[in-house]
């Protein structure tokens, strides 16, 4: 099996949508937004098309990950600065947002707001989302991703940093040079998520 790893192209973002709405489905994050499992399954798919089309595309940093003609993984990065969303771009995905999270709207919001507070200031590439398709998983797609574009990101001597929303994700982190920087727990007995720092090299 060859796994190569692509810059994404507007007409992937079906495909790379469905593949990470997969991916995301047993996230506790996205679990606890979104606790009915048919509405979730629904989505994800919706939600992360509209983050990647208004957001993550425009600055380059979106790659996927295939074997042959399929995708199977797909990484949403930011580059250096551009890790805000703008107001357009916030007023594009608001549709997309009330209909995933319906009633749980100003929960998600306010999970936002208190994601950006942590956010550091420091210019950095910024790993906003990576996840590969459950028939894949432990095949090295992930590895794939993370290295693409952390190699980029050493030939560019910067810093990186991502939230991970799994316990059991730090240490696959860890070997990428990531460190634990801090936690947030999410309001209303929602989960933990730990901030991560990789520090330019």
């Amino acid at each position: 099996m060859t796994i190569d790893a692509r810059p994404a192209r507007k007409t992937d973002i079906p495909d790379l949508s469905r593949t990470l709405g997969g991916a995301f489905f047993d996230d506790p994050v996205m679990t606890w937004l979104v606790p009915d499992d048919a509405a979730r399954a629904k989505q994800l798919p919706r939600l992360f098309a509209i983050l990647t089309r208004h957001h993550h595309l425009n600055g380059d940093g979106v790659e996927v990950a295939c074997d042959g003609s399929t995708i199977s993984a797909a990484a949403l990065w930011d580059p250096p600065n551009r890790w805000k969303t703008s107001r357009r771009a916030e007023l594009a995905m608001m549709p997309s947002l009330v209909r995933a999270l319906g009633s749980r709207l100003a929960v998600g919001w306010q999970t936002s707001e208190m994601m950006k507070r942590a956010h550091p200031e420091e210019p950095h590439w910024y790993l906003a989302v990576i996840g590969s398709d459950i028939a894949v998983r432990g095949h090295g797609f992930g590895q794939v991703l993370m290295r693409s574009r952390l190699d980029r990101v050493d030939a560019e001597h910067a810093p990186a940093y991502l939230e991970s929303s799994k316990p059991e994700n730090v240490p696959y982190y860890e070997r990428f040079g990531f460190s634990i920087t801090g936690e947030i727990t999410l309001p209303g007995d929602g989960p933990t998520v730990w901030t991560m720092w990789r520090a330019a090299r």
